[in-house]
């Protein structure tokens, strides 16, 4: 069975609808993790989503993060949030959801920013680290297909950033973030990198300013880590870069992956 799942932060889904539709219809995606909802609930357009047949689960409380499975092959199983999670401020922001879609669990995944090296966002960054780690050994170690996809806000080398001189001193490429990556990968994940449609780095965020976007001066930090099961079926992955262009854009492309299952 053929399979094509994606990952999309799409800054704001009330924002971004028409252009999510549109790319939804014609891209076939099957299952889509989706980031950065910036919405509530009862805002969510799961009436306009359902009418292209797929079905939404949501974790999503207001005007920040915000995340959503939706599927076209089942949606079963949900869990909201993520177990164990750290709070921010007293609450657990929406930032984890996961479910099983046509026999493959997946997890859609918004990490906190982090912000700066001495803010205590940075800590909760990587307390959700361990949380996300702790939370998803039990599958990722599984015989199902099993993947964690989504907004890391961690580029996972030096070659996944334009130039990391810029990002010296800045969260993103750190250390300890990074070493936060190996521990999830130790888990039993691996990174399904995918292949840029254009340039030869496959980044998958641009800033709107400074033009980082026609320069090509990105960041790959939208990731998809799946255990060996889900890496064995992957056929191929790409980010779409396309998505990326034109008036009313997201400052994220998504990332597509084709399974054989």
């Amino acid at each position: 069975m053929d399979m094509r799942i994606a990952t999309f932060n799409v800054n704001s889904i009330t924002a971004r609808l028409p252009r999510l539709l549109a790319w939804l219809e014609a891209s076939g995606t099957d299952v889509l993790c989706v980031q950065e909802t910036k919405c509530t609930a009862e805002q969510f357009p799961a009436d306009a989503l359902r009418e292209l047949g797929y079905e939404s689960a949501v974790n999503a409380t207001g005007r920040w993060n915000g995340v959503a499975l939706l599927s076209r092959v089942g949606l079963e199983d949900v869990v909201v949030g993520l177990p164990g999670g750290p709070d921010y401020e007293g609450v657990q922001e929406p930032r984890a959801i996961s479910a099983t879609c046509g026999g493959v669990r997946l997890w859609s995944v918004y990490v906190p920013n982090g912000r700066e090296i001495e803010h205590d966002h940075y800590g909760y960054k990587l307390d959700w680290f361990r949380a996300l780690t702790a939370a998803v050994a039990e599958d990722a170690a599984g015989p199902r297909p099993f993947a964690v996809l989504g907004d890391y806000n961690v580029a996972p080398t030096d070659e996944d950033v334009y130039d990391p001189a810029v990002f010296e001193g800045l969260t993103h490429v750190t250390p300890a973030e990074r070493a936060a990556l190996e521990a999830l990968r130790g888990a039993g994940l691996s990174d399904v990198v995918p292949r840029p449609l254009k340039y030869d780095r496959p980044y998958t965020y641009w800033d709107y300013r400074q033009l980082c976007f026609p320069k090509n001066r990105g960041m790959r930090i939208d990731l998809v880590y799946g255990n060996e099961p889900f890496a064995k079926a992957v056929k191929d992955a790409y980010v779409d870069r396309e998505e990326r262009k034109g008036k009313g854009a997201s400052d994220h492309a998504p990332v597509v992956v084709d399974l054989d299952l």
